[in-house]
């Protein structure tokens, strides 16, 4: 089964343009998706077959199409997977769209404030002096050795 953790609105966005581009049934039938007609994916206006564009926004996410047989989590699933993503997806006939549960939160109590110490500085170490080439007076690298002299 695939996972749709990596497909970003921008994915789906690429795949609806190509939708576009193609029309609904070659769109389809590149990548072996049958027409769809549940749960429609609507964009701009216009309805898409969700599980075609999610499969093909699969493909632009990771490299590899997911196909019908790996939306395992059934079409409400999938609609739910693009609502999060920003988009509105159209609900069969008959099936009623339940609101998010949402469970009141305990009012939090107030934070002590944080104790912090002052800032300590360190005194700044003192340069060390280059060493010099008793020759030629060029200072000399850290193998001590002169380059020039030798």
């Amino acid at each position: 089964m695939a996972t749709f953790s990596a497909v970003t609105r921008q994915h789906l966005l690429q795949a609806i343009a190509e939708y576009d581009a193609r029309g609904a049934d070659d769109f389809r039938g590149v990548y072996g998706f049958a027409a769809s007609t549940a749960y429609p994916l609507v964009h701009e206006g216009r309805e898409y077959d969700s599980l075609a564009v999610l499969g093909v926004a699969h493909r632009y996410a990771t490299g590899r199409l997911a196909t019908a047989d790996e939306f395992g989590d059934g079409p409400a699933a999938l609609a739910a997977l693009l609502r999060r993503r920003g988009f509105e997806v159209n609900e069969p006939a008959g099936v009623a769209v339940a609101a998010p549960a949402r469970t009141p939160r305990a009012p939090r109590a107030p934070r002590a404030p944080r104790q912090t110490a002052a800032p300590t500085r360190r005194a700044a170490a003192p340069e060390r002096e280059a060493a010099i080439c008793p020759t030629c007076s060029t200072a000399l690298p850290a193998t001590g050795v002169c380059d020039y002299c030798g």
